[in-house]
């Protein structure tokens, strides 16, 4: 019955996972606090990047990862979706990590070799992988290697991107919606029922997170939660882009897939390789935590933490429906011209930094 229903009525149990996925979430998370104060679960690592001078905990991406799970699972029974086991499989895996992280802290090597073990479950067993690059920069079909590698690679920085943006109250939570609410509806517009669930499920979950955490937070997701988010997303990001290759069928659902899935991430995206590109040419380690990510410079110019999270959001949302509309235009010409366009705004901020960095020495 529950199958039939699902095949002539899928939007009620896309609606019925994202509200499982954010209500769990929104019943746990008290208790999760209110544990991390009785038992002191704060870690107090680098604290000098930290916003907060208060203890907040950051354990709440593991009702975020709970919740996920419980909704994919319930839900997977009926669509017979056997990937979603080495998704789930991959998320304890990493979940685990994080929590160690988020608790007492944890060494780049550690969390570097379990990251490389959970991409290579994802890419050469679940078969999240890609198999070609669909011309950008000339490449074309992969073979299994390659694509495996260049997947590995990909989802491990992705994992850290998301990582990174989770420097204000909100904003990786947001973007995490944003990004797995655009997913689930091209899935779901695309009849990928299982895929579908599984962005909203995360969706569901991170909205449910975001009550706690929207500033002043409660709560934090840790890197418990915006690695889960990253992984996620890495893994829809490329079923969608296979999903949407010139194969047997001359017509995929969309154009432009690669450049799409790039939109709808630009701002992890775009915000990890300038800070690791201005950390390089700094002479320092890209891995070496400071306050230089785009948000902090909006934070420096006095713009306030909601509007910050508005002024990116839109930006990402813009930025899709963009690529959305120009999706003839090819992957090439559309990745660069977006990553262009993530140049210039940065270049506004650098010029308004200045300004005002200029005016406060002149007041001396």
């Amino acid at each position: 019955m529950l199958t039939d229903l699902l095949n002539t009525n899928p939007v009620f149990f896309y609606l019925a996972i994202f509200l499982l996925a954010g209500v769990t979430v929104v019943l746990s998370i008290p208790s999760i606090i209110h544990t991390s104060i009785k038992y002191n679960l704060f870690d107090t690592n680098d604290m000098h990047r930290k916003i907060h001078g208060d203890n907040i905990s950051r354990l709440g991406g593991l009702a975020v990862v709970a919740s996920f799970t419980i909704a994919t699972l319930l839900f997977s029974t009926l669509t017979a979706f056997e990937e979603a086991n080495f998704l789930i499989t991959s998320c304890i895996i990493l979940a685990a990590l994080g929590l160690k992280d988020d608790v007492y802290g944890s060494n780049t090597s550690t969390k570097f070799i379990l990251q490389l073990i959970v991409a290579i479950i994802l890419v050469f067993f679940g078969g999240f992988r890609l198999t070609s690059l669909y011309g950008v920069m000339g490449i074309g079909d992969m073979n299994l290697i390659w694509g495996g590698v260049f997947s590995v690679i990909l989802i491990i920085f992705l994992n850290n991107a998301f990582n990174l943006i989770d420097g204000i109250d909100g904003l990786a939570a947001s973007i995490g919606i944003i990004a797995n609410l655009i997913f689930g509806i091209l899935f779901a517009l695309m009849d990928q029922i299982p895929y579908a669930f599984i962005a909203f499920a995360l969706a569901g979950s991170v909205a449910g997170f975001l009550k706690f955490n929207w500033n002043p937070a409660k709560i934090f997701m840790g890197d418990t939660g915006a690695l889960i988010i990253g992984l996620v997303t890495a893994a829809l990001s490329i079923k969608f882009i296979e999903l949407n290759k010139f194969s047997e069928k001359p017509d995929p659902f969309i154009y432009s897939a690669p450049a799409i899935a790039v939109s709808i991430l630009i701002v992890p995206i775009f915000d990890s390789l300038r800070i690791f590109t201005v950390r390089i040419l700094k002479g320092k380690s890209p891995f070496d935590g400071d306050r230089n990510h785009i948000h902090h410079r909006m934070d420096r110019l006095g713009i306030k933490n909601p509007i910050i999270i508005l002024i990116t959001a839109s930006l990402n949302i813009g930025m899709v429906a963009m690529t959305v509309m120009m999706r003839n235009l090819g992957n090439f010409f559309l990745i660069f011209f977006i990553i262009g366009l993530c140049v210039i705004f940065d270049f506004i901020l650098f010029v308004r930094i200045r300004k005002m960095d200029n005016k406060q020495i002149m007041k001396f």
